[in-house]
């Protein structure tokens, strides 16, 4: 029976995918019924008449704030956490004056890079909004959004959708408020609009916190990915309604590839300390609109604690403030509109080495790619192309992807030269160098032929689950290229012939760079008929991250179990760098397989190497001790690994350089007593690479 299980399980995952890209209906979702009109229509009177309100003349407070600056790189979807490159902290004085003038002074502040950078802001996003944004909202000084309506102006009546959700409570302030939850999207959305949540007061109608983001007519900077905001206010004398809470992330991409990489500015704050009708002289509130320092102090001794101990208080993930969750929920409201400001048709390329790189079955490899993407919708065709000069092979595909709120589906086929192996053992540049001129090459390589349909869909902010059904015709390939020096170790045959397949995946991300605790990792099962045989297939990976004190204790696992028909290109094998540094390389292998590894990494002083404006190497190293273990079982014929007679346990020491760009690892055999070292580009970075 098991034969006929296979190819329905292929079929219904196209099948499943279409149906969960039905349009996802919000909680208790009907637009524009007339309580939401009204509800939405009595939080503009209440707006009006706070601008209105003559008994607050003028208030002064301070707001404290940081902006960080992030970069997040890997594969399509950019799923990994990102890194933070530099922080900024601020002390900030605010004045206001109705009705609508103010002035914000930066007493203090002071920055931190921890990944060379030469980063530089807008000046307005060293400050707070003041006033809700008024009825027009423009970010970045006009250059980033201009005059986006908001939907609690007088105009947003009749620009926007609205649809009631649910009763909640939440924190303003000092104070508990119950809100309901309404719902916003743009009646057109190639206007430059918002899309988000209007949280109002149940009993006002005052608007107590507003997420959201906008429409891609609202960018006017080509480079803008999305911008998401969150505004909170609390209640002061039981009467204004002022700032609280802000935070705002701003995401860039290249605008003419589409590059899995991106730079992220970050600003959270907190407001208050409100001297409500102060007294203060119309002259205060003259010049730029944001005076004071104008670069960090670094000599400033007002502050207390280090810059790091800072962010690291503010940076964790706050459910009610994530950013990710905030997108998603955006997205459940925007359905297959397009959110994203970059433009639909762009050059494509998944890494560096998809551009060019060098193996032995391919030689010196090209390849090109582009996004054809349908305008204002989420769907987009993803054709690529490459060619080896060593071997002649043409590879590539073409993709075709549709996408509604959290949900898309994927469609396509192609044909690819890759690495077997599920685990990456070194960075994709180094290889080729490696392989070029040295004839040392870390990877098995198969062909493949593909048809598959995918539907994946985002269960929250870090969780996704995946189901694809696929045909595979897998072939083996041959050394074809020549290095500089030395000569190529023969390549396995890992070609299976034809199988249709299913697979289902489970992924969770890990927690934000400051999370003092993170856990992420994916579960994935497979199932295939071919060759007269069919065959299962599970693995799971998990990556643990724990902060305590000032070093970080870091553990990961993989394993993974097949069948014993499974094809050889879907077993497992591990050794030597990047899994048991001291073993042969890739000396172990089989349809059983599990690899655990846990490190303690801490910080010791360096000097520090200037990098001109790029600032320096920071002034510290971190070393990493570690220990790891692995053991493979059951062997395919003619496969050039064996059973691993056991666990095989290795230990040695890590060191990071270059504010952790740059890693030498080495590792000793603890049953054999060999030696492994290596030197690489940090982990963290493989995947742009």
């Amino acid at each position: 029976m098991l034969p006929r299980l296979w190819r329905p399980l292929a079929v219904a995952a196209p099948v499943s995918a279409a149906l969960a890209l039905s349009p996802a209906r919000l909680p208790a979702q009907q637009w524009n019924t007339p309580a939401a009109l009204e509800l939405v229509g009595r939080g503009v009177e209440r707006r009006l008449a706070a601008q209105a309100d003559s008994s607050l003349a003028s208030y002064r407070t301070r707001a404290h704030g940081f902006v960080l600056f992030l970069a997040q790189v890997g594969q399509e979807g950019l799923n990994e956490a990102p890194h933070l490159v530099k922080g900024d902290e601020l002390d900030v004085e605010v004045y206001w004056k109705a009705p609508n003038r103010s002035k914000q002074v930066i007493l203090g502040w002071r920055d931190g890079s921890f990944l060379p950078n030469e980063t530089s802001y807008h000046r307005d996003h060293l400050g707070i909004v003041t006033n809700n944004f008024g009825n027009i909202i423009r970010i970045g000084e006009g250059d980033e959004v201009r005059d986006a309506v908001h939907p609690l102006s007088p105009a947003g009546l009749s620009l926007y959708d609205f649809a009631i959700q649910d009763s909640l409570s939440v924190q303003s302030g000092a104070r508990r408020v119950t809100v309901r939850a309404v719902a916003v999207r743009p009646k057109s959305f190639d206007r430059p609009l918002v899309v988000g949540t209007l949280y109002l007061d149940a009993a006002t109608a005052e608007l107590v916190r507003f997420r959201f983001s906008f429409t891609p007519a609202a960018y006017i900077d080509r480079d803008l990915e999305d911008i998401s905001i969150t505004l909170e206010n609390a209640l002061y004398e039981q009467r204004y309604w002022l700032p609280f809470r802000q935070e705002v992330e701003i995401r860039r991409r290249v605008s003419w590839l589409d590059l899995p990489a991106r730079g992220i500015i970050r600003g959270r704050w907190e407001i208050g300390d409100y001297d409500l009708n102060a007294d203060f002289p119309d002259a205060t509130l003259g010049g730029p609109a944001i005076g004071g320092l104008r670069r960090p102090a670094p000599g400033d001794s007002a502050w207390t604690g280090s810059l790091v101990a800072a962010i690291d208080s503010i940076a964790r993930p706050v459910e009610r403030q994530d950013m990710a969750a905030l997108r998603l929920e955006v997205e459940r409201i925007a359905g297959a509109h397009a959110l994203s400001g970059l433009p639909s048709r762009r050059l494509a390329t998944n890494s560096v080495s998809d551009l060019v790189h060098v193996n032995r079955v391919q030689g010196l490899a090209f390849g090109a790619g582009a996004t054809l993407g349908l305008s204002r919708r989420r769907v987009e065709l993803r054709p690529v192309i490459g060619i080896g000069t060593a071997d002649g092979r043409v590879t590539g595909g073409l993709h075709g992807r549709i996408g509604s709120g959290p949900t898309q589906l994927t469609v396509g086929a192609g044909r690819s030269i890759a690495d077997f192996s599920d685990i990456a053992v070194i960075s994709p540049v180094l290889n080729s160098l490696s392989a070029q001129e040295f004839g040392q090459d870390h990877g098995d390589y198969v062909l493949v032929d593909r048809a598959r349909a995918e539907g994946r869909t985002r269960l929250d902010s870090r969780s996704a689950v995946a189901l694809e059904g696929a045909v595979e015709r897998s072939r083996s390939v041959d050394v074809a290229a020549t290095p500089a020096t030395g000569s190529y170790e023969p390549n396995p045959p890992l070609g299976a012939g034809t199988w249709h397949i299913g697979r289902l995946r489970l992924e969770r991300s890990g927690a934000g760079f400051a999370a003092r605790s993170s856990l992420g990792g994916a579960l994935a099962l497979e199932g295939g008929d071919g060759a007269g045989a069919t065959y299962l297939r599970a693995t799971l990976q998990a990556e643990h991250r724990l902060t305590i004190g000032g070093t970080e204790l870091r553990s990961s696992f993989y394993g993974g179990i097949a069948g014993a028909h499974a094809p050889a290109y879907r077993t497992f094998v591990l050794g030597g760098r990047g899994t048991l540094p001291g073993e042969p390389w890739r000396a172990y292998g089989g349809t059983r397989m599990a690899l655990g590894r846990i490190e303690w990494r801490f910080d010791v002083p360096a000097p520090a190497i200037p990098l001109g404006s790029f600032a320096s190497t920071g002034h510290s190293m971190t070393l990493a001790p570690f220990v790891a273990a692995g053991w493979a079982d059951r062997p395919p014929a003619g496969m050039p690994w064996t059973a691993s007679d056991g666990i095989r346990p290795v230990a040695g020491v890590a060191a990071e350089f270059f504010m952790r760009i740059v890693r030498v690892e080495a590792g000793v055999a603890l049953r054999g007593g060999g030696v492994g070292v290596s030197v690489d580009v940090n982990r963290d970075w493989w995947g742009i690479l």
